[in-house]
């Protein structure tokens, strides 16, 4: 996300940051050196395709790193190996509070943290842990122009307090991992439902396609399983979003609100 394009920030690091950079000239320094245009990551929670390009940051001046105190604790605090990332020249950590509007990066963008139901990543052993601040949505403003959108990749019931603040917004990024909650046995691949790993499926009358189609902002469908029939452009499910008025993300999308 870029307020002016030439100061950008990543909504999560997944394992494959690196090749995300390359393939987006505009990521890239012109100096030759290790300065980066990347001013900032925010993480919706701790799961490791959220987390894991983190260790790929190798830019010599601080990164704001915009997380809540249980991601913090999971992901940094108890794991030596992301532990050794939280250094003053390396990442400022700015932790987030829920509906507490903070600026990001150079502050023309304004993100609030909004959480939501998730789940402990399946890393953490330790089954007392609270899922309060686990997951969250992002709502990020453009402070000049007013525009908005509201980011939710993982989350696994949608309240209505989520509803309305999507409403306010001009664009949603939504969890389309699943179309049923069981895709995963069906298929053969797997015994794990979508909402026990931390996911509302698309399909259903509580599914995402029922809870949201009616909102008149524009939807984008992202973070999709390779399971998903919704990648299938050909295919019933892909239709069936599709005239309800859904986008689906596909690599390299690029664009404005």
């Amino acid at each position: 996300m870029s307020a002016d394009g030439l100061r950008w920030s990543l909504l999560n690091a997944g394992p494959d940051l690196r090749t995300q950079i390359l393939s987006f000239p505009r990521l890239l320094s012109n100096s030759g050196t290790r300065q980066s245009v990347i001013d900032a990551v925010l993480l919706s929670d701790a799961e490791l395709d959220h987390i894991v390009g983190l260790l790929s940051l190798r830019e010599t001046q601080p990164i704001s790193l915009y997380c809540t105190e249980r991601v913090f604790e999971w992901v940094f605090e108890t794991n030596p190996v992301f532990g050794a990332l939280i250094q003053p020249e390396r990442f400022r950590r700015i932790n987030l509070n829920n509906h507490s509007p903070a600026p990001i990066g150079d502050g023309q963008l304004r993100g609030e943290a909004i959480f939501v139901e998730g789940k402990v990543p399946s890393f953490v052993r330790q089954s007392s842990h609270s899922l309060v601040g686990s997951t969250v949505a992002y709502k990020m403003v453009d402070t000049r122009n007013g525009s908005s959108m509201i980011h939710v990749p993982a989350i696994r019931s949608i309240s209505e307090e989520l509803i309305e603040s999507i409403a306010r917004c001009d664009c949603l990024l939504f969890d389309g991992s699943f179309w049923t909650d069981d895709e995963m046995a069906r298929l053969g691949i797997g015994n794990r439902t979508a909402w026990s790993m931390g996911h509302i499926p698309i399909s259903g009358p509580a599914g995402s396609l029922g809870r949201l189609s009616h909102l008149s902002v524009r939807k984008i469908y992202t973070h999709i399983n390779n399971t998903n029939p919704i990648l299938d452009e050909g295919s019933l499910e892909r239709r069936t979003v599709e005239e309800a008025g859904w986008e689906v993300a596909e690599d390299a999308m690029d664009f404005s609100v």
